[in-house]
């Protein structure tokens, strides 16, 4: 029988190979002439993909859910939103705005979600959305018109809500 304390020492010391194994290769790695390099290749590459996708955010390839599954529409919604938000607070307000028109447009409740914009952006901001709204409302219908699509009702709506708006 092997007692609790044997236990207790050989778990000890086990636990203290395993941190000594770690610090070791912690010092190596850091000591590498060429980590400090390879880290910043490495986030170099990350920006520069962060970059390019929120890019192709923004870009006119859009891909846009099937309108007859609501679990997409859902998606592309909360990416579109999400988008929106990134490039706003990054300073790009034309992009920033295309991807929340988008949002607005896809968006089953347009009146209710451009109150909420209007009172969480600024002003200039979104008086730049609400006169982008028409035309990227033209753009997404005939996007979906020469997908085969039927044209949802909410482009149509947001003429309306902009009407009203003005």
């Amino acid at each position: 029988m092997v007692s609790k304390t044997a236990v207790g020492i050989a778990a000890g010391i086990a636990g203290t190979l395993v941190l000594g194994y770690c610090i070791y290769f912690d010092r190596k790695r850091r000591s590498d002439p060429l980590f400090r390099q390879k880290l910043k290749q490495r986030r170099e590459k990350k920006n520069k993909e962060n970059k390019n996708t929120t890019v192709s955010d923004s870009s006119a390839t859009l891909q846009l859910p099937n309108l007859k599954d609501p679990e997409s529409v859902q998606k592309f919604f909360l990416a579109q939103v999400q988008a929106g938000e990134e490039l706003l607070s990054q300073g790009d307000l034309t992009a920033g705005t295309d991807c929340l028109c988008y949002a607005v447009a896809i968006c089953g409740q347009p009146e209710h979600l451009l109150q909420v914009l209007q009172q969480t952006l600024p002003p200039n901001v979104f008086d730049m959305l609400v006169h982008k709204l028409p035309s990227v409302s033209q753009k997404l219908s005939a996007m979906i018109t020469t997908d085969g699509a039927p044209t949802p009702p909410a482009p149509a709506a947001i003429v309306e809500v902009e009407d009203d708006l003005e």
